[in-house]
C-alpha cells in the first residue's frame, strides 16, 4: 500500500472553481473520507487521483511516483462508484476477474485472487449468479470484490453506500470497516453521509465549495469544530445555534440571548475582554441539553424555561423540539422522561461543552468545546 500526497491541487470547469488550492496527505493504510454536500467537490478529488480528471494545478503523487500525467490504469489504483458498474451477462466471478484477465493474469492467479476476495466478502455461494440475480447489498460486494482482487496500491469509494436502504448502508459500513482492518488498505472514500464519516474513516476531511475546512480525526471535530459550518455539518441531531452578544457584568463575561443570560465558564471563550460588546453564535448540541430534574448539580444555575413543540421518541431516547422564548432548539434527553406536546419544561445547557462562532464569514470558532 502506499500514502497519497495531493499537493495544492486545484480543478476549474471553465469559470467554476471545483476545487481550490486542496492539499491533503494520505498515509498509508490509513481511511480517510472526504465528507461535504453535494457540490463541494469531493467527488472530483476523488476522480483526479484515479485518473479520471486533470487537475488545473498542483500535483499527484502515490507512494514515490507523480501520477498526474498517468493514465487510470497505470496508477496502481482500484475504484468502486456509487453505481455498481457490473457487466449484466457476466457471472459474479467474471465480473471479478475480468479485469486481471485484460491485464494478463494467469488463469490459476485469477481463480486463487476471486475465491480469495470472495471468502473475504462472504459471496463465495453468488460466485456462479448474475447481477440481476442477487440484491442491492450482494452487487455492492461483487463491486467491492472487483477492486479487491486487483490488490491495488490505494482502493477509491465514492459513495458507495448511497444507493442502499438503511438497514443494508448499516451492515455494509461494518463490513467495509472490517475490510479495511484486514487488507491494512490505504482507502480514500467520499460520501456526503457524516454518520458514515465519523463511524468508519480514521480522519475525515470536511469540505465545502471546493475548500478543506477541516481534518482531524471524528471525534476531534465532533468536539472541536472549527466553524460554523463543521459544527452544523457533523454531528445528528445537528447542533443548536443561536445568535447572541457578549458582555461584562460585575468582572465576568456573559452571553445575552435576548430572552435569557447566563454567566460564561472560565476559559470558554479566548479573549474574553476583546470580545465584549460582540455579536457571536452560540452553539450547543442536542446531548449537552438536559431537562433540569435529570442534570447534574453543577449545571443549575444555567436553567431556562421552553415549551414542548414537537416530541420524537426514538426508544433509547427522547428528541424534543422546544421553543425557549424566540429562540427553537433540540434536545436530547432520557427515554423515560415523561414529556407531552405544549408542556412547559425546564432545560439546562452544560456551558462547560458549548462553542462560540464569529457571527460574521469566515465564522472562525472562538471558544473551547469539550476535548
Amino acid at each position: 500500500m502506499a500514502r497519497v500526497i495531493l499537493d495544492h491541487i486545484s480543478k476549474h470547469f471553465g469559470s467554476v472553481d471545483a476545487v481550490k488550492d486542496f492539499h491533503l496527505t494520505v498515509e498509508d493504510k490509513e481511511f480517510v473520507i472526504l465528507v461535504g454536500p453535494s457540490g463541494c467537490g469531493k467527488s472530483t478529488v476523488l476522480r483526479m487521483i484515479a485518473g479520471l480528471e486533470e487537475p488545473t494545478a498542483g500535483t499527484i503523487s502515490i507512494g514515490d511516483r507523480d501520477v498526474s500525467d498517468l493514465p487510470p490504469k497505470d496508477r496502481d489504483i482500484a475504484m468502486v462508484f456509487q453505481e455498481y458498474a457490473l457487466y449484466p451477462h457476466m457471472t459474479v466471478y467474471n465480473n471479478m476477474a475480468f479485469g486481471l484477465q485484460l491485464r494478463g493474469f494467469s488463469r490459476k492467479e485469477i481463480d486463487q485472487r476471486v475465491r480469495e476476495a470472495a471468502e473475504i466478502l462472504g459471496i463465495e455461494e453468488l460466485l456462479q449468479r448474475r447481477p440481476k440475480q442477487l440484491s442491492g447489498g450482494q452487487r455492492q460486494r461483487v463491486a467491492v470484490g472487483r477492486a479487491i482482487v486487483r490488490k491495488p496500491a490505494v482502493f477509491l469509494f465514492d459513495e458507495p453506500l448511497s444507493n442502499l436502504d438503511a438497514k443494508l448502508r448499516v451492515q455494509m459500513r461494518m463490513e467495509l470497516s472490517k475490510l479495511h482492518d484486514r487488507l491494512q488498505a490505504t482507502i480514500v472514500y467520499v460520501t456526503h453521509d457524516q454518520v458514515e464519516a465519523m463511524t468508519m474513516g480514521t480522519k475525515i476531511v470536511v469540505m465545502k465549495d471546493g475548500f478543506i475546512h477541516q481534518i482531524g480525526a471524528p471525534l476531534s471535530i465532533y468536539n472541536a469544530p472549527v466553524n460554523h459550518f463543521v459544527a452544523g455539518f457533523i454531528g445528528s441531531p445537528i447542533m443548536n445555534f443561536i445568535p447572541c452578544r457578549i458582555i461584562s457584568r460585575n468582572g465576568r463575561i456573559w452571553l445575552d440571548f435576548g430572552d435569557f443570560q447566563f454567566s460564561v465558564p472560565e476559559g470558554r471563550i479566548a479573549g474574553n475582554g476583546l470580545l465584549v460588546g460582540t455579536d457571536v453564535i452560540f452553539g450547543i448540541r442536542p446531548n449537552d441539553i438536559h431537562e433540569l430534574s435529570a442534570a447534574p448539580d453543577r449545571l443549575t444555575q444555567h436553567a431556562f424555561r421552553a415549551v414542548i413543540e414537537v416530541v420524537e421518541p426514538l426508544g433509547s431516547e427522547i428528541h424534543l423540539y422546544v421553543k425557549a422564548g424566540k429562540h427553537s432548539l433540540v434536545a436530547r434527553i432520557e427515554a423515560e422522561t415523561p414529556v407531552r406536546v405544549h408542556q412547559e419544561i425546564e432545560l439546562v445547557f452544560d456551558l462547560e461543552r458549548m462553542h462560540i462562532f464569529a457571527k460574521e464569514p469566515p465564522q472562525q470558532r472562538l471558544g473551547t468545546g469539550a476535548h
